[in-house]
């Protein structure tokens, strides 16, 4: 059986599980980030594995969601300070309705801890993110509407049984704010969610909360559960396997991009002093994926996080924008470097934006520096410790 989540397992975050399990591939982390290895997964049969075997039935599939995800959390929950951190989600355990409250929020695209998030009907954003962006695809040849034309009802209704995800009408415990408050609490006991504040460029306006996880394999196996469910839609699996193949794999990879960007927030925000704060920069039309402010010199650094081995000039149109970046330095001073975080080589483009590999970035984190390397002409980018 899997062990409980140790707090200081978690504060390690990508770093942890590079240098225990050996994982240097960011889309391993994504995977079993928060799970561990595959082999330690709660299996009956000894020779399954999480990427094979994991999915391959309901049972199978729900055996692993319960071990990968909200149950070994709620165990965690039960040993803190014996129990007594339940309060009132004591009823919501024992009725076994507090899983569906934590799959909810993990789900909903921003992580808001909201009564509308835990009691309105349940909708995949997952699959209506999808099905928008395969409808409006710019390739001609990717573009497809094959995830109008789904049983949707019967494909939500299956993702809900895995996830034990319940509606109202199904639920026992009339939930609450204080249910909502006391499962934030817990998770923020546990050090599971983090808060990375989304900034404007006006210097009047409150920063946002933006909850972020800290264990990308819970989120990415509510993206498996769902690419299951959805083969088992009629009208999609009379389709061809060409497609078939490219609308999940599409499902996956709009899961993937959002987790990477919340990875590399979570973990430059851990390496950062406090001398630098970290965030999300959002304007009336686009926003940077990362901002690293230097509160001594007056000075930041924008990012935009890519979950793609490729250079394309849409990928860093925000780092360009002259009117963003005049924005972003009447507040947060000038800005010493422009960077794209993507799973390619470094390179250094002629406009002065900066390619950097993703996962070398993150592995370096703890040694990074500000400081210009003249020799490679790429300048290190990270909070100095």
């Amino acid at each position: 059986m899997m062990e409980t989540y140790r707090k200081e397992d978690i504060r390690r975050g990508d770093i942890y599980y590079s240098r225990l399990l050996g994982i240097d591939s960011i889309d391993e982390y994504i995977r079993y980030g928060g799970t561990l290895r595959a082999g330690e997964l709660a299996f009956d049969d000894e020779d399954v594995n999480a990427q094979d075997a994991s999915f391959r039935d309901d049972e199978s599939t729900r055996r692993y969601i319960d071990t990968a995800i909200c149950k070994n959390i709620q165990h965690s929950l039960a040993c803190y300070e014996a129990g007594g951190h339940f309060r009132h989600l004591y009823a919501l355990y024992e009725a076994g309705e507090l899983t569906s409250a934590i799959n909810r929020i993990i789900e909903d695209m921003n992580h808001r801890f909201l009564l509308s998030v835990l009691t309105d009907d349940f909708q995949s954003h997952d699959l209506r993110l999808t099905a928008s962006n395969l409808r409006k695809e710019r390739d001609p040849e990717k573009r497809t509407e094959i995830l109008d034309h789904i049983d949707t009802e019967s494909v939500t209704q299956r993702l809900m049984e895995l996830l034990d995800i319940r509606n109202k009408e199904e639920q026992s415990i009339g939930i609450t704010d204080t249910h909502i408050q006391e499962i934030k609490e817990y998770l923020s006991a546990l050090e599971l969610i983090v808060n990375c504040p989304i900034e404007t460029a006006d210097p009047g306006a409150r920063s946002v909360e933006h909850i972020l996880f800290t264990q990308p394999g819970m989120r990415y196996c509510q993206a498996q559960a769902l690419v299951h469910s959805l083969m088992k839609d009629e009208t999609f699996s009379v389709s061809s396997e060409f497609e078939k193949t490219q609308t999940a794999g599409r499902i996956l990879e709009e899961v993937r991009g959002r987790m990477l960007e919340d990875i590399v927030l979570l973990e430059t925000m851990k390496a950062a002093d406090r001398g630098h704060r970290v965030f999300k920069l959002q304007f009336a039309a686009g926003e940077f994926d990362m901002v690293i402010y230097h509160e001594k010199e007056n000075c930041c650094e924008i990012f935009e996080i890519k979950h793609s081995d490729k250079q394309v000039p849409a990928q860093y149109r925000h780092l360009a924008d002259q009117e963003k970046c005049d924005k972003t330095e009447r507040r947060f001073g000038p800005i010493r470097g422009r960077y794209v975080l993507y799973r390619g080589e470094d390179a250094a483009l002629e406009n002065g934006v900066q390619y950097r590999n993703v996962e070398r970035y993150l592995n370096d984190l703890p040694e990074m520096d500000i400081t210009p390397v003249q020799e490679t002409g790429i300048q290190q980018i990270g909070p100095v410790l």
